[in-house]
């Protein structure tokens, strides 16, 4: 807590000190980024273990549907949060953790579905 003295009184102001909470949605953006990178790499390991035997595209296309859904479910969230910690102020914390589930989520997205592909032409 900072006191400041107000001149010519015997009175002070007082400033409690306001900790900063996390944001909900980008704590979600997080956690949902990271599930699709782990996902899309799932994706990657069905496609390819799976091409010269024909099931890997289509196991991997269950997976891919779920990685692409996390992505914009974490793209979403991470666009929310930052929103929230703008209009907030100074209350509301994780900027960073937004960003980074942005940028995971559509990694997260754009592997999977390159790594779709990549099973499709090994199988052809």
């Amino acid at each position: 807590m900072r006191v400041d003295l107000v001149q010519g009184t015997p009175f002070g102001v007082a400033y409690p000190l306001v900790h900063t909470a996390p944001s909900g949605p980008s704590i979600g953006s997080l956690v949902a980024g990271i599930a699709s990178i782990l996902v899309s790499l799932f994706v990657t390991c069905l496609g390819v273990a799976g091409a010269a035997d024909g099931w890997g595209p289509a196991a991997g296309g269950a997976f891919t549907a779920l990685s692409v859904f996390l992505g914009l479910g974490a793209i979403g969230l991470g666009i929310f949060g930052m929103r929230q910690i703008r209009l907030a102020g100074r209350g509301v914390s994780g900027k960073g953790m937004a960003i980074t589930g942005l940028v995971l989520g559509s990694v997260g997205a754009g592997f999977a579905l390159l790594s779709i592909l990549i099973a499709l032409l090994l199988a052809a």
